[in-house]
């Protein structure tokens, strides 16, 4: 009886050393902190503390007035700035316009400028053949006079064609020049538009800021210390509420540094929750966490190291945090933040887990 006394006990012991156990393991979930992007009078309260809500359910709107104004001069604004792009596109069109009526009247120069050439031509020969017939008295004098008057009017014509024709390249040039300042202070075409984009980012914000008015639920969760009420000021960026995120519950279990050295990820895990004490919850250990904080060396008094007296014949182990992973909730079981349970690892279960793809899930 004695020897199965003992051997009892070292059945005992070495289950309590081989599957690690602690009393120190504390409900935990991701919280979200609902906090406003504008800010303003709450004119509607959807949500009571403690309530569940779904993903996207309405929690609390702020007056939308001021917004909605913004929102139209934007809108306003932005119509505005179409009609101004309209019209510079109309005057670089103008402009356009402008520079092809130049460069027609260049050509239409050039070419009065050929045709002066070939009247004068055409005229000096006359006036030179005439010249040659007046000694031979082959013709009169009138008509050597008539031919030589053609010849200058033809020159005269010839120099207002060339005075016409610098005329036209300078007004292409003017033309040309006022097209590249328009085109320059319209930018680019269309919905790449320097000031059209700007309007619209414009219009875009005020929009936004109509839409955030309405604030909603981000994840299924509990809606925790709700201290709102109808005519209270939200303010933008600054936290109203906490979310409880109902599909991130999980278990944080501290355990003794030297009773982890044989726990791994995808353990068997036996949570019972002190609100619960009879009905054990079924987990997987899902990490080992990598560091704990440091009492010994911080910063204290005068810029010196904090040490703590030690004791050479007791040595403390440190808590390491390890975390578990929930299965199926028993009936009627229902988790908050922050209460306490005790939990059980079943050390080497993880290598008997029939989903070895998905550690963490319960067999």
């Amino acid at each position: 009886m004695v020897l199965v006394a003992v051997a009892a006990v070292l059945l005992k012991y070495r289950d309590y050393v081989l599957n690690p156990w602690t009393r120190d393991g504390q409900v935990q979930a991701e919280v979200v902190q609902v906090t406003p992007r504008v800010s303003g009078p709450i004119v509607e309260l959807a949500v009571k503390d403690n309530q569940y809500v779904s993903a996207g359910q309405l929690l609390f709107a702020i007056d939308p007035r001021t917004f909605e104004a913004s929102l139209a001069q934007a809108q306003a604004q932005y119509d505005q700035t179409n009609d101004s792009y309209r019209a510079q596109l109309k005057q670089v069109e103008a402009a356009q316009a402008q520079v092809e009526v130049a460069r027609a009247s260049i050509e239409q120069a050039q070419s009065a400028i050929a045709k002066a050439d070939a009247q004068i031509a055409k005229d000096k020969a006359e006036f030179e053949r005439q010249q040659e017939l007046l000694p031979q008295r082959a013709t009169s004098k009138k008509s050597v006079e008539r031919a030589e008057a053609s010849y200058d009017v033809a020159v005269e014509q010839r120099k207002s064609a060339i005075a016409s024709l610098t005329q036209t390249r300078a007004s292409l040039m003017q033309a040309e020049a006022d097209l590249a300042r328009t085109r320059a202070s319209l930018g680019a075409h269309g919905e790449n538009n320097a000031s059209i984009r700007e309007a619209a980012a414009i219009l875009r914000q005020a929009q936004l800021n109509l839409e955030f008015t309405r604030v909603t639920a981000s994840v299924d969760g509990y809606v925790t210390n709700l201290n709102l009420r109808i005519g209270s000021q939200a303010v933008a960026n600054q936290p109203t509420l906490a979310l409880v995120d109902a599909n991130s519950f999980r278990i944080d279990g501290y355990f003794k540094e030297n009773s982890i050295g044989h726990v791994h990820s995808g353990d068997r895990a036996i949570v019972t929750l002190m609100t619960y004490p009879d009905k054990p919850i079924e987990g997987r250990v899902d990490s080992i966490g990598w560091g704990i904080a440091q009492q010994d060396g911080s910063t204290g008094y005068e810029l010196l190291p904090n040490v703590s007296p030690t004791f050479e014949w007791i040595r403390l182990a440190q808590r390491v945090p390890v975390r578990i992973t929930l299965g199926e909730l028993p009936e009627d079981v229902a988790l908050r933040v922050g209460t306490t349970g005790s939990v059980l690892i079943i050390t080497g279960s993880h290598d008997r887990a029939e989903d070895a793809a998905a550690p963490g899930a319960l067999q």
